[in-house]
């Protein structure tokens, strides 16, 4: 694949389209992520914050308008340039999404084995790397999801969404469902992993203490389109309803 010039975007939607048979979700969004940045999509329920992640994994094709992934339109029918570009790109979902029938060694191994050309010895070794990233223990390796406390699978989630080295890093509520010790630990943990491996990280959150940690652009989702993005007390001080609504919800007090 050839090289990125330095000033490409990693993520480059113009134009974008999206829709659910007739109800619009994104209407002509634009939306830029340059390699280092941090940048958190909020907004309210039905905003198309994770239709719009979504669309970056090449998951779900946008009506109209262009994805650009480190400067490759997603839409390429090159199949190897398309496997290329996704292998620069992981992804924590929600829930971990973790294969419920493999041991902790093998859900992060997975993306590994898929590659091909890995032996045994170099996969294990690679998956006790992300695990200590992620600050998981060797004697976490055979343990099964169903055994595994709910920070335990966003760390394993995590291990394996790095599994590949990936320059793009993507969030979706990561820190949903943890207590707010748990959250806070896994919050300085992805901070810590982003300035460690220069991640450009974009990521879905309704979380105020997320967006305080992970020190962050926030892009709001409204009206079908990216409404305003900067700091979160220049986000704050934006004149518009749709914000002021968000930020007086239970889960944003305490600012």
């Amino acid at each position: 694949m050839p090289e990125d010039s330095a000033d490409t975007p990693v993520i480059d939607m113009r134009g974008i389209w999206s829709r659910y048979r007739e109800v619009v979700i994104h209407q002509d969004l634009d939306f830029q992520v340059r390699a280092g940045e941090v940048v958190a999509l909020v907004g309210g329920s039905g905003s198309g914050k994770t239709t719009l992640l979504r669309e970056i994994l090449g998951l779900l094709v946008p009506y109209r308008g262009s994805v650009r992934l480190f400067g490759h339109d997603l839409r390429t029918p090159d199949a190897l340039l398309q496997r290329d570009i996704r292998r620069r790109l992981g992804m924590l979902f929600q829930q971990g999404a973790l294969f419920s029938a493999l041991p902790v060694f093998d859900n992060i191994a997975f993306p590994l084995r898929e590659l091909g050309f890995l032996d045994t010895d170099w996969i294990a070794e690679l998956v006790r790397l992300k695990m200590a990233m992620v600050e998981l223990e060797p004697a976490h390796e055979r343990l099964m999801p169903s055994e595994l406390s709910g920070g335990m699978i966003k760390r394993v989630a995590l291990a394996r969404a790095l599994a590949l080295e990936p320059e793009l890093l993507l969030l979706d509520e990561p820190t949903a469902g943890l207590d707010p010790a748990r959250s806070q630990g896994f919050v300085h943990l992805i901070h810590a992993l982003q300035q460690r491996l220069s991640l450009t990280v974009v990521l879905v959150t309704h979380d105020m203490d997320t967006l305080r940690g992970l020190d962050c652009e926030i892009a709001v989702l409204a009206e079908h389109r990216i409404l305003t993005r900067g700091s979160l007390e220049a986000v704050r001080a934006f004149p518009h309803p749709a914000i002021e609504q968000f930020f007086s919800l239970p889960a944003m007090q305490g600012a």
